[in-house]
């Protein structure tokens, strides 16, 4: 599964290198060449269509920079957790992460619609597409470069999340009472507890141990985060719902980003939506193989019946009323992406 992965992103790799070549030279004769060190860390998994993508766009700063840019990859949660994460990537002791956009919950409630909060507001991922790589994902970069002090220079993803339990989940009702684990997050606690379930927040790092000591009973989560992380081996029923599109924003630390001579500025915001299109491409192209290898693992794999899930989306529509209400632009926001889907 890696392997294909690592096949179809070396390609596209191979096939950026022409434009490098292409290139100007520029000469660093008769001065000494700054180099901006960049550091990229966050908590994807190894071997997923985003760290994959991550680690290309590292090459492709590294190359076409011809060095002035020090990228560094720092997958799985190498420097710290999702928190530490986004509060490097604020302050600049890290210049680049990923995160859904609403992890912005507290700061920018209007980012975080987004994010998929609360939940059923992406009906696809051609509604997706209309939100993010049009004006509402701009307008979301600029929120984030104001408030946060990061611009999200492109959107990757990983998926549609589903629910992944030790034991089977086969309608709403078997969601009573049932310990899941939730991004530290008040969104995701109150769209759970709609659903009758036990939502537990913890960090990303400890759903694994977690489910091992049984302090959780299930997660939610894209198929290529459960293969990576290998949280199969601790609970096999996987029951597709698609309840929440989680999109990755890359984020880059506004004021590294405003340092670099305007020739890297232009590079890192150009390569970064060259390498996002295809992460996403890869990511949608390798979904339904991923959703094989996790069945050849033992996961038994269920899809929830459609009057379930209706069930489901009615019992939480209240959330975007409530998430609304945070502020005027925040309920504006939710109205326009419900408009384009």
């Amino acid at each position: 599964m890696t392997s294909n992965i690592h096949k179809i992103s070396r390609r596209f790799l191979l096939a950026s290198g022409a434009v490098t070549l292409a290139m100007p030279a520029i000469s660093t004769r008769g001065f000494a060449q700054q180099t901006y060190v960049c550091k990229i860390a966050h908590t994807e998994g190894v071997g997923t269509p985003i760290t994959n993508a991550f680690e290309d766009w590292a090459t492709i700063l590294n190359e076409r920079s011809e060095g002035r840019i020090d990228a560094q990859h720092f997958p799985a949660a190498q420097l710290g957790g999702l928190a530490e994460a986004l509060e490097g990537s604020r302050i600049g002791t890290i210049q680049v992460t990923t995160a859904g956009p609403d992890s912005e919950e507290a700061i920018a409630p209007e980012i975080a619609a987004l994010g998929g909060a609360p939940g059923f507001i992406y009906k696809n991922e051609a509604h997706v597409d209309a939100v993010l790589q049009g004006e509402l994902g701009r307008r979301a970069s600029d929120i984030a470069r104001e408030k946060t002090g990061v611009e999200f220079v492109a959107y990757g993803e990983t998926g549609f999340r589903h629910i992944l339990s030790k034991r089977p989940v086969h309608s709403l009702a078997d969601l009573s009472g049932l310990k899941i684990r939730v991004p530290q997050l008040r969104i995701w606690v109150d769209f759970w507890e709609l659903l009758g379930a036990a939502p537990t927040p913890l960090p990303y790092s400890e759903q694994y141990s977690a489910l091992s000591t049984g302090i959780i009973d299930a997660i939610d989560s894209d198929v290529f985060s459960i293969e990576g992380f290998k949280f199969f081996e601790q609970a096999t029923h996987l029951t597709l719902t698609g309840h929440w599109f989680l999109p990755k924003a890359v984020r880059v630390n506004a004021a590294w980003l405003d340092s670099l001579p305007d020739d890297l500025q232009a590079l890192v915001r150009d390569s970064a939506v060259e390498v996002f299109a295809e992460q996403r491409r890869v990511n949608r192209a390798l979904a339904g193989d991923t959703l094989e290898g996790l069945r050849a693992h033992g996961v038994e794999v269920f899809t929830l019946p459609a009057d379930e899930l209706e069930a489901m989306e009615a019992a939480t529509t209240p959330l975007f009323d409530e998430f609304g209400s945070k502020s005027p632009e925040t309920a504006e926001m939710i109205a326009a992406i419900r408009a384009l889907g």
